[in-house]
């Protein structure tokens, strides 16, 4: 593939400061797209732009009015968004009777609330275009029981739920969606949880941030008139 396969076009990556979003942003830069990083922390999203080489733009993905913002933003400088990768995500581990309403609410507003807003804000552009592509990651527990994950499971399986209408109602549009679901990924997500808990996997056995890139990118390069719709990732 070569190295600038996504030159001329824009992506819109959140949660582009750490983990698997910054892991994509960074392969998609590589790819020669124009990258904006989407995160809480101006600072950390400034930097995480700088040293990417790619642009960034302050928001909580959560929340309408920093969505609309965004979009706002992001139409106003480059006037098209070709693809746009909802990462950011909320993480707890926890037995249902010790979750509390403020996690349960959290996981559900980023996980699940901030890709509905990403798509309310730039899929009527992308229609009007007849082009352009949505990428949600997932995770494996949107789709198996797991201990401890009752509140991030109810984000992800309504994430794969919220997917799967998407994906029918843009067929036949030019516009794709893809839901990448992947098994436990090493990121800073784990760092403040016990490693003791038999609810955790060993670090040493997850995924890489940079495989789930690698399925980004493959998704969103495929001809126009292919859709991968699904890609579930798991370590061999």
């Amino acid at each position: 593939m070569s190295e600038r396969t996504l030159a001329g076009r824009v992506a819109v990556v959140s949660g582009g400061t750490r983990g698997i979003g910054r892991a994509v942003a960074e392969r998609l830069v590589q790819a020669g797209a124009t990258v904006l990083v989407v995160a809480r922390d101006r600072a950390a999203t400034e930097a995480a732009a700088r040293e990417l080489g790619a642009h960034a733009f302050a928001a909580n993905v959560a929340l309408e009015s920093d969505v609309a913002s965004l979009a706002a933003a992001v139409h106003d400088q480059f006037a098209a968004v070709d693809v746009v990768v909802h990462a950011a995500g909320a993480f707890e581990l926890a037995p249902l009777l010790e979750t509390s309403l403020k996690s349960f609410d959290r996981m559900l507003a980023v996980n699940l609330r901030g890709a509905f807003l990403l798509v309310s804000a730039f899929l009527p552009s992308m229609l009007a275009r007849g082009a352009g592509h949505f990428v949600s990651i997932g995770s494996r527990a949107g789709r198996l029981a797991l201990p401890g994950n009752g509140a991030y499971a109810a984000s992800k399986f309504g994430l794969r739920g919220l997917h799967a209408v998407l994906d029918l109602e843009l067929q036949g549009t030019g516009v794709r969606a893809t839901l990448i679901e992947a098994a436990a990924t090493d990121t800073g997500l784990w760092d403040g949880i016990d490693p003791r808990s038999p609810a955790v996997p060993a670090r040493a056995g997850m995924l890489r941030p940079g495989a789930v890139a690698d399925a980004v990118l493959f998704a969103i390069t495929r001809a126009p008139d292919t859709a991968v719709r699904n890609i579930i990732l798991d370590r061999n």
